[in-house]
């Protein structure tokens, strides 16, 4: 089996190159050579897809069974991307994202919830009116649009994963709650503790990902979560704390509590949030199809591993540079829970 990624280098694209190498594929990597090292064992073109050259010269490489583009974003370079590889590949697979569902995060959302609409050739202002995250919700529901165009609704298949978490992490999310729990102390925990939630480890996503490759059947979309209720969010804090053998102790606090202190939700405690959809996402098309997700306490004890062996989060420019943006200082934490242990 011949496979090109796009990107390769980071965390999922990482996990796709890992997986498939060990399976014994062929693996293409194509990125810009500047973000992190490129994997052993792929054969390297370096390019960017911004230049259609690059393209042109990428795709006299091929042919390939499929492609999986993990890092497209803007819907515009995304159809001349695909459109370019359209003649040397078999299927495409695209990473999107459940916030191309306008219902997010504040309803339940299943794989027919309605998406934003963004032409296939929109540019990277598309959607500045929305906001952050709904110009990013628009804008890969573009770039759906732009694959589906460019190799047919048969050759297309599009992920919508929600949080993904484990080894090789750069966003911050699961590496702040180790790092913080590794602190010891009276650690802040947003509550309800029994608060269910459904990240999916890295890893399921990549071998769901080929997967759908190797089938060679498979297209259409699928949301790519652990079952609702797969896990909770005292399960994600007891297994950090556990697994790094801290003496910490979590405080639970309530949730209107944080939100009337100013915390802000899904940065400065990472994976909290309040609104009822977000941790609501049906991926029952996905499990019938294959996708089977680990035990969140696996996710959590191999990624503090992979931290304890010399990984730590990527930093840097644009995405890697993300978990910069994530946790509370020790001093507004000591403080929230000197008050909510005054008023509780």
């Amino acid at each position: 089996m011949r496979l090109l990624i796009l990107g390769g280098t980071w965390f999922l694209g990482r996990a796709l190159g890992e997986l498939a190498l060990s399976a014994g594929w062929s693996v293409t990597t194509f990125n810009r050579g500047v973000s992190a090292a490129d994997l052993p064992g792929v054969q390297v073109v370096h390019g960017d897809r911004e230049r259609p050259e690059d393209l042109k010269r990428l795709a006299e490489h091929g042919p390939w069974e499929a492609v999986i583009d993990t890092i497209g974003y803007v819907p515009s370079q995304v159809l001349t991307a695909a459109t370019a590889l359209a003649p040397v590949v078999g299927r495409y697979v695209y990473v999107s994202s459940v916030n191309v569902y306008t219902g997010w995060p504040d309803e339940p959302l299943d794989d027919e919830s309605p998406l934003f609409d963004c032409p296939p050739d929109a540019d990277a202002t598309f959607g500045a009116d929305l906001g952050y995250a709904g110009q990013y919700g628009a804008l890969k529901a573009g770039c759906e649009n732009a694959v589906v165009q460019a190799v047919g609704q048969e050759r297309a298949v599009v992920l919508r994963p929600g949080v993904i978490l484990g080894p090789n992490e750069y966003v911050g999310r699961l590496t702040w709650w180790l790092t913080r729990a590794a602190r010891g102390g009276q650690l802040l925990a947003p509550g309800p503790a029994e608060r269910p939630i459904q990240p999916v480890d890295v890893r399921d996503v990549a071998a769901f990902a080929l997967a759908c490759v190797e089938d060679g059947k498979v297209h259409g979309s699928f949301n790519v979560t652990a079952p609702i209720g797969h896990a909770t969010f005292a399960e994600l804090v007891d297994t950090c704390v556990a697994v790094t053998g801290a003496d910490t102790v979590p405080v639970w606090a309530d949730p209107d509590w944080l939100v009337g202190r100013g915390v802000q939700q899904w940065t400065e405690l990472p994976l909290w949030r309040t609104h009822r959809g977000v941790w609501t996402v049906d991926s029952s098309r996905a499990a019938a199809a294959g996708l089977a997700c680990r035990p969140l306490r696996d996710t959590v004890s191999q990624t503090w591993a992979w931290m304890n062996g010399g990984g730590s989060p990527i930093t840097g420019e644009g995405e890697a540079g993300r978990a910069a943006d994530h946790g509370i200082s020790a001093a507004q934490e000591r403080e929230l829970l000197r008050t909510w242990l005054q008023e509780s």
